[in-house]
């Protein structure tokens, strides 16, 4: 009986070290699936925010687009609709900056426009290189 008293013992603590390190298993699968890009989004949503300068079309979690007059540390005076009425909001208030999205846009479909101009400069190259061998 001794024998398989110590048996049933030693299977225990091998089932608990098995569950312990499940656990944490599931715990850094969880960390690199769920909190890390979230705390990577927040990053970025922060430098957007701090990134916001006079002029810039903005457009607020409430849903308000306005163009940006005066930048303080924690607020933002901005001008909205035709009558240019103006409102204090604060930073955090900030979903998406416009105007620089738009600037990204025009800078992403310039560069893929300079990649198609080499792209058929290359093919005019290779096509001119065939044509003399031909000859």
């Amino acid at each position: 009986m001794n024998f398989l008293t110590t048996t049933t013992q030693a299977a225990s603590r091998t089932s608990s070290f098995t569950m312990i390190l499940l656990m944490v298993g599931m715990f850094v699968i969880m960390y690199f699936v769920m909190i890390r890009p979230q705390k990577k989004r927040q990053k970025e949503e922060q430098e957007m925010r701090n990134a916001v300068d006079v002029g810039d079309e903005i457009t607020t979690i409430g849903g308000i687009c306005g163009r940006v007059v005066t930048v303080k540390e924690e607020h933002l005076i901005i001008e909205t609709g035709a009558d240019r009425n103006r409102m204090q909001i604060t930073k955090w208030a900030v979903q998406q900056n416009n105007t620089a999205n738009e600037r990204l846009a025009a800078e992403r479909a310039a560069a893929k426009e300079a990649a198609d101009k080499a792209k058929a400069e290359k093919a005019a190259e290779k096509a001119a290189k065939k044509g003399k061998k031909n000859d």
